[in-house]
């Protein structure tokens, strides 16, 4: 199934999957990524970003380039964890596409979402599109309402304390224009959970325009979440951190 198909736009879309131990949802979420495109004009690629899978992520991915092409599946592995940033660096790196998309690879992400972002970009011509949870009919699928209250708290008194006019600060589901999405790198200090948030921030000092599509956000079905208590205290200090910068 190899085999570029010439998107009539000259536009190409790169996503980032950076994995990690996500074997029984890589095959998965590959499948509705190609299918999505396979319904529009664009041209893409798949660039998985695995940090060293116990679990033989890197041998499914393997099979996956097979099956789809190594021009559309695309596997540049990393020797450990190394962090969210970095790995966004690191495929960025080996990116052809102008525009880039980051998503979750566990499938808390819908690939259906993409054209709705793509067609959102188009029409403002804005340089990030990210998805909410929390405007229009998006929403959350498989949390407990504790968790959906916490959640939902905490980025609507960042939107206030903050003044971004962005619904969902903490939401790693966005397409970037390659070269805006390379200057925020370049500037964001953050880790872990905080780091998209402070995305959003730098986004909003450097003037870039955001637009937002609204999503459902569904829990992971296979293996393990990787947010616990230290990664809602790193919230917490980012919050109060960028409150004295903007």
């Amino acid at each position: 199934m190899s085999g570029k198909a010439k998107s009539k736009s000259g536009d190409k879309y790169s996503i980032l999957l950076p994995t990690y131990e996500e074997r029984e949802n890589l095959p998965i979420i590959i499948w509705l990524i190609t299918e999505t495109f396979r319904k529009t004009e664009y041209d893409y690629e798949v660039i998985i970003i695995d940090d060293n899978s116990p679990d033989g992520t890197q041998d499914v991915a393997v099979e996956l380039q097979k099956l789809y092409g190594e021009d559309r599946i695309v596997l540049r592995p990393r020797p450990g964890k190394l962090g969210l940033g970095t790995a966004y660096i690191h495929g960025i790196k080996h990116a052809t596409g102008n525009y880039i998309i980051i998503m979750d690879a566990d499938m808390s992400h819908h690939p259906k979402e993409i054209p709705h972002m793509i067609k959102k970009q188009k029409e403002g011509n804005f340089d990030i599109v990210t998805g909410t949870r929390y405007r229009g009919n998006g929403g959350v699928w498989g949390w407990s309402l504790y968790r959906k209250l916490v959640s939902s708290g905490a980025n609507y008194l960042a939107d206030v304390s903050l003044g971004l006019g962005v619904s969902d600060l903490t939401g790693s589901f966005r397409l970037y224009k390659k070269p805006v999405l390379e200057k925020l790198i370049s500037i964001c200090e953050s880790k872990g959970y905080v780091f998209q948030m402070e995305m959003i921030v730098r986004a909003r000092q450097c003037n870039f325009s955001i637009g937002e599509v609204p999503i459902t956000f569904v829990d992971r079905q296979y293996g393990v979440s990787k947010l616990g208590g230290s990664e809602i205290v790193q919230y917490a200090k980012g919050l109060l951190s960028f409150f004295f910068q903007v």
